[in-house]
């Protein structure tokens, strides 16, 4: 007899703010990703909308494997610019007290990794915004991207 094989938990995270620009980056690329609906039998894919919450871990439960974070990222690169990064690469930026309040992603990052909680599979997708000011549509410089940004989301999940 075949025992049955778990289907991986894979979480994807939008962060931002529709309201300002290449800052909803995370939520429009979450929205999207909720409509393409066609993922691997194996995987079972949850998506959160964050809104502007960075403590993330509140949304969060034990039994994730994967997790995926979409955000806005200032890296002053060039605009429309994506990246690839772990909470490694994100806590080696900076140095400086963690705080139980106002919370960025960073630090949320790091609190979930000193209690145990952080998956082991974590990455974050981010991207280079251009304009951070009141609207509602993504900048010509991010939305020409935002289809590369997709395909990469949608390998990430894959893995």
């Amino acid at each position: 007899m075949l025992e049955k094989q778990k289907r991986r938990h894979v979480v994807v995270m939008g962060i931002g703010n529709l309201l300002r620009k290449d800052d909803g980056v995370g939520i429009h690329a979450l929205q999207k990703l909720q409509e393409t609906g066609s993922f691997p039998a194996d995987i079972n894919v949850e998506f959160i909308d964050c809104g502007i919450e960075p403590d993330i871990s509140i949304f969060l439960e034990s039994s994730v494997d994967k997790l995926v974070i979409i955000d806005a990222v200032q890296a002053h690169g060039k605009p429309g610019a994506i990246y690839r990064l772990t909470p490694d690469v994100l806590e080696s930026e900076r140095q400086d007290i963690v705080s139980a309040h106002d919370l960025n992603l960073r630090e949320s990052l790091i609190m979930m990794r000193l209690f145990g909680n952080l998956p082991v599979e974590t990455v974050i997708i981010g991207v280079e915004p251009g304009e951070m000011k009141w609207g509602t549509t993504l900048t010509p410089e991010v939305e020409v991207k935002f289809p590369e940004l997709i395909s990469i989301i949608l390998r990430e999940i894959a893995l």
